[in-house]
């Protein structure tokens, strides 16, 4: 901005030496000797001033390249900074979108909001990466960069745009855009470019849920309803609510995690008393299986089988263990 300002200001004082010094040397009004030096500036010409002496050549010739020097150096400046600001904007775009290209098991948030805000600090403290997708520009502002969050600009409900944020290879989305309406598209174009994808939306009122669900969410949240419980939680039990707010303000890392068996798995045929998850740091707090039958708390005995979903508690380590227990492949 400085050197923007420097342009016109050595300009202007360029008039102003030329208009003066043409006054003296001539002797000719002073708005006739700007309206010459003007001229004379603009490589347009002019005609000679009157008395053209030796002297005033010599100022002529001085002013001249001056002019052609300052206008030259303004151009130049004036280039240079419309190549750096629009190349480092470029630059940052490719680099943002490589380093996009190669995540892996990441999240997806579809939407930079109040909601979509949290869900990023969230998610930073979790160490987890992610992805944020809004089509609007300012909300990525300088704070937004200097936690060197990723993101793209641009329409979540586009497959081209949600493709750029790497949904085949995520791990989940989230879409809080401010309508229903746009969260129902973000949905639909979300699960027909990933069948097996987690999608996680919000919807204002049970009748968008529904459609939502139909289009194919996994779960659907409304922000005053799940605010509403969770205030009758307090109620009847603050205890409980203290532990998990005080958990997570001291940084406890804990976590509840929902993880189906596949069917190659290590774990499938094993009872969960031999399966080994307590001495990895998870307890089980539940089964549901593939029919549908939910299981609280699971047996000992209780066998696991393919498309089993467990729902387990415990730190983010152990989580991860159980990840790559249940990728696991059993031999033979």
């Amino acid at each position: 901005m400085r050197k923007l300002l420097q342009i016109p200001m050595l300009i202007l004082a360029l008039l102003l030496i030329g208009g003066v010094g043409l006054h003296i040397l001539t002797g000719q009004p002073l708005l006739d000797c700007f309206y010459e030096s003007t001229v004379l500036l603009t490589t347009v010409g002019c005609r000679e001033p009157n008395p053209l002496t030796d002297g005033t050549k010599i100022f002529i010739m001085v002013y001249l390249c001056s002019g052609v020097g300052v206008v030259t150096y303004g151009v130049v400046q004036f280039g240079q900074i419309l190549m750096n600001t629009d190349l480092k904007a470029v630059l940052e775009r490719r680099r943002m979108e490589n380093d996009i290209s190669k995540l892996t098991n990441h999240f997806i948030v579809c939407g930079y909001g109040r909601m979509g805000a949290t869900l990023c600090e969230y998610l930073e403290t979790r160490r987890q990466q992610f992805v944020v997708v809004d089509e609007n520009p300012a909300v990525f502002d300088e704070d937004f960069r200097t936690r060197h969050w990723k993101f793209i600009c641009g329409d979540a409900s586009q497959d081209e745009i949600l493709m750029k944020a790497g949904i085949c290879s995520a791990r989940g989305l989230t879409t809080v855009l401010p309508t229903d309406p746009d969260n129902l598209y973000v949905v639909l174009s979300a699960r027909l470019l990933c069948p097996k994808l987690q999608i996680v939306a919000r919807a204002s009122d049970d009748r968008a849920a529904q459609k939502m669900m139909q289009a194919g969410a996994t779960r659907v949240m409304n922000p005053l309803s799940s605010g509403a419980i969770r205030m009758a939680r307090f109620m009847l039990s603050p205890s409980i609510e203290n532990f998990v707010e005080v958990a997570e303000s001291e940084g406890v890392d804990w976590e509840i995690a929902d993880v189906q068996v596949p069917a190659h798995s290590v774990l499938v045929g094993r009872k969960l008393s031999e399966s080994g998850l307590r001495d990895s740091g998870i307890m089980l707090l539940g089964v549901r299986k593939s029919n549908g039958q939910k299981i609280f708390p699971p047996p000992g005995h209780l066998v696991i089988e393919p498309g089993d979903s467990l729902f387990a508690f415990g730190n983010s380590e152990g989580v991860a263990k159980l990840s790559a227990l249940l990728e696991k492949t059993s031999v033979g």
